[in-house]
């Protein structure tokens, strides 16, 4: 079985999709068989795949610019992904909702939520193009559509009229690193992390540490890290002024090891998000042990149960009570930290491999037998 993973969203400044697509690929290339094989492509203009980004996978890496690519992937259906790669597959896997063209082989799609649905102003201007007019059709065609969260599925099978037999569950994993981080030493700051985009609320986030500031001036800083776009710019301004600054600061986007880093000295994590087909940042969050303070809206109630304090984004007041309760009752950040931990251990990237390659198989099967 061969199969071919749509790896552009992992080139560089990886996000949470990004993360999912390397690990998740990472994971599957471990566990092929040696009949078996996987093929991570790439095209852009700028940015070129390592060989060994993924070791066990092979690698395409075109020379074309990603918006002409995928104007010519969701509008015109062509080129086909053979004629790129210069070979055929058992199985094709785009990484976001819109079906990669292939002369032949299962095609498999990835929805991580539907928010473009909603709010397609939230949206990047080329997913506002495509995404709400194409998606439906798309997912309807796909062998399988591959999601992050049993929410996004219930969403998917609903809203896009998919029938649940072809939707295949495949979570994001607790990180390696997470086990060995110590809650036991002095922690220096809050933390959000994420990209800056109107999605992850971060004028609610502001509005809420200015209360809590307000309540506790002697409170560690809030450490917002994430790659800035547009929607930031005002909430960036705002950071550098009374009563925010010195309170707030902001580092732009970190590498893994400086991410690690983060985790390590944070008293608490805050996931303030309008919405969330997953929430990976909660997840490393609690397999590290550090508490957690998330949004009530999307997949974030499904991932952190019991192991977090829930708080409805669209209120500063409770966003702030909560982390000020995290903050100053060591009895609640314990409770968090160990129940965090223990609901953590259910995310595998591993087990989530596994379930994809099964998928594979199948599908390519009902290809062939079809």
């Amino acid at each position: 079985m061969h199969a071919v993973l749509d790896y552009r969203s992992a080139l560089r400044d990886r996000s949470g999709v990004g993360e999912w697509v390397h690990e998740l690929g990472r994971h599957v290339a471990a566990q092929l068989g040696p009949d078996d094989s996987l093929t991570l492509f790439s095209a852009s203009w700028r940015d070129r795949l390592d060989p060994s980004a993924v070791p066990g996978a092979r690698t395409v890496d075109r020379r074309v610019p990603v918006r002409l690519l995928n104007f010519a992937w969701h509008r015109l259906e062509w080129p086909p992904i053979e004629r790129l790669a210069g070979r055929s597959f058992d199985v094709v896997h785009s990484a976001h909702p819109l079906l990669t063209p292939a002369r032949s082989g299962a095609k498999f799609i990835t929805i991580h939520d539907l928010d473009f649905l909603d709010h397609p102003a939230r949206s990047k201007r080329e997913i506002r193009r495509d995404y709400p007019a194409l998606a439906r059709t798309h997912a309807q065609r796909a062998s399988r559509i591959v999601v992050v969260s049993r929410t996004t599925a219930r969403e998917v099978e609903q809203r896009l009229s998919v029938d649940p037999a072809r939707i295949v569950l495949c979570p994001g994993g607790a990180p390696e690193w997470a086990a060995a981080v110590r809650q036991d030493v002095p922690k220096r700051h809050v933390l959000f992390l994420g990209t800056l985009e109107a999605r992850k609320n971060l004028d609610g986030l502001l509005d809420a540490w200015t209360k809590v500031i307000a309540a506790a001036p002697d409170v560690p800083p809030l450490v917002i890290a994430g790659r800035p776009t547009a929607d930031a710019a005002a909430a960036s301004a705002r950071m550098q002024q009374a009563p925010l600054s010195g309170h707030v600061r902001h580092l732009g986007y970190v590498s893994n090891a400086e991410r690690e880093a983060l985790y390590r000295d944070a008293a608490v994590l805050v996931v303030p998000s309008l919405h969330e087909g997953f929430g990976l940042t909660a997840l490393e969050a609690m397999a590290a042990g550090v508490p957690v303070v998330a949004s009530h809206r999307g997949s974030l109630p499904e991932l952190v149960g019991d192991a977090a304090l829930l708080v409805d984004p669209l209120d500063a007041d409770a966003i702030a009570r909560a982390l000020l309760t995290v903050l100053s009752d060591p009895d609640v950040r314990a409770r968090l930290s160990t129940a965090g931990r223990r609901r953590a251990a259910a995310y595998s990237w591993a087990e989530s491999a596994r379930g994809l390659i099964a998928a594979y198989r199948a599908a390519a099967s009902e290809r062939q037998a079809g």
